[in-house]
């Protein structure tokens, strides 16, 4: 599948987005994927974290695109956005608004605090964002909108606000830089202003246009089916109009990335779609990583009982040759005083020899080799699940490999994920060595029961 818009010039165009904002990976990508797609995004976040800005980079990505921004409050009235009555027009019964370098006319827009607005600003934005038409006069008139990039602090309480709320398809949560940035923060230096080559809309239209030929296969919508009953469940409940418009993301997502056919990968943005409530966000992400990708750390906890129960077995066979050792210690001492008290005499020195022997083994061969056997079968499903681990490691990297939209930070998330997978295995590993090296050194003797002992016990559930 041939993109109208070569990954390459997207790529350009999500640096130039992202240079200099820290952190921002997912906002950034989302924003221009919903721009491409016709949607328009909210930015949840306090003040001061670059939203505005980023709404200003993205209105230099779209050529023959005009930008409007406004800061609303409950104070705010319909002229701030759609322009003055025309003087003009009511001299001739008209009730139209000069709308030349408002709202009616902007390719990208940047709201404020757009919930603050009030009830008469809003039902007007309404028809506008979903329909991109302007009732201006006596009729509705078709906007160049592209894209409406909203503001706030905070998602609305309000029902009255629910309407106008589902209207951003995208909803990201933007918060100040973790205390790993801090010093990058204060060190930045001024990025670029412009766009290397700002995507025409000739291209848009064709990406609008020629979405509709990528598949959405089975799997995928096996997915979403399942992602519909697990909000369902935890009445989270999504609208039939919000599924559309996600499948129409997806397709976006897709083409513009090369591909005829969405798949699994695509649907990261799925918490950023379902979720009216971005503290639940996150549980909809753990979700995605656990069902769908199966990328969640493992610690193996069967196995790590298995590797603890021999430790265990271990140390009671090795305190039970000590607590021997004191006892035949005692035996050897009264022997080497008899022994002392005649150097001459043969007997005692021999029955010393024969203690000191004792104390050196305990244990029969078959002992030893039956606990090394049980061992070395423990280290064989430990690098069994190994051997898993890096198979699904290795899947995933083909999977997230030269992503175009895939915020990198949560790729690394999910790869890091097998990573410690890896990491807990490789330790019971290391643990399963030093176990055989333990049981191979246990003293042994020859006189001993030839009885293999019992096998060690552990439970493989929790």
């Amino acid at each position: 599948m041939v993109s109208p818009i070569a990954p390459k010039h997207i790529r350009h165009c999500l640096a130039g987005l992202e240079a200099g904002l820290l952190e921002r990976g997912a906002a950034v990508r989302l924003a221009l994927l919903a721009a491409l797609a016709g949607e328009h995004v909210l930015l949840i976040g306090p003040p001061g974290s670059a939203k505005s800005e980023l709404a200003r980079r993205l209105h230099r990505q779209f050529s023959e695109a005009t930008y409007f921004e406004r800061l609303l409050t409950r104070f705010s009235t319909p002229e701030e956005l759609f322009g003055p009555l025309s003087l003009k027009a009511l001299e001739e019964d008209r009730y139209e608004r000069l709308i030349a370098g408002y709202l009616p006319c902007a390719g990208i827009a940047f709201l404020d605090e757009v919930f603050k607005a009030n009830s008469a600003i809003l039902n007007s934005l309404l028809t506008l964002l979903n329909e991109r038409e302007y009732d201006h006069g006596s009729g509705r008139i078709h906007t160049p909108l592209i894209s409406v990039v909203g503001a706030t602090n905070e998602v609305p309480a309000d029902e009255a606000l629910r309407a106008f709320f589902d209207r951003f398809l995208l909803r990201v949560q933007v918060a100040p830089v973790s205390d790993a940035a801090f010093t990058e923060l204060l060190t930045l230096q001024a990025p670029p202003t412009a766009a290397l080559a700002p995507i025409t809309s000739v291209q848009r239209a064709a990406v609008l246009r020629e979405r509709m030929g990528i598949v959405l296969p089975g799997p995928v919508l096996l997915v979403l089916g399942q992602l519909r009953r697990w909000l369902g469940e935890r009445s989270m409940p999504v609208s039939d109009r919000r599924w559309r418009q996600l499948a129409g993301l997806l397709q976006t997502q897709a083409l513009t990335d090369g591909r005829a056919s969405v798949d699994a990968v695509d649907l990261w943005l799925l918490p950023h779609v379902v979720c009216e409530d971005p503290a639940k966000a996150d549980a909809v992400a753990q979700w995605f990583a656990h069902d769908v990708l199966g990328a969640v750390p493992q610690e193996a906890p069967w196995l790590s009982r298995a590797v603890q129960a021999f430790e265990q077995q271990l140390m009671q066979e090795q305190q039970a040759d000590a607590a021997e050792a004191d006892d035949l210690a005692g035996k050897l001492a009264l022997a080497r005083v008899v022994g002392g008290a005649d150097t001459r005499a043969d007997m005692p020195r021999l029955r010393a020899s024969r203690l000191e022997e004792q104390l050196r083994k305990r244990f029969s061969a078959v002992h030893v080799a039956a606990r090394v056997a049980q061992v070395d079968e423990l280290a064989a499903r430990v690098d069994a699940g190994v051997t898993q681990a890096q198979s699904q490691l290795s899947a995933l990297q083909g999977l997230l490999n030269d992503r175009l939209w895939l915020p990198p930070a949560l790729a690394q998330t999910w790869l890091h994920a097998h990573e410690s997978t890896l990491a807990v295995l490789a330790g019971l590993h290391q643990r399963t060595l030093v176990l055989r090296a333990g049981f191979a050194s246990l003293p042994q003797q020859d006189w001993a029961s030839q009885e293999p002992p019992a096998p060690v016990r552990w439970s493989e559930s929790a």
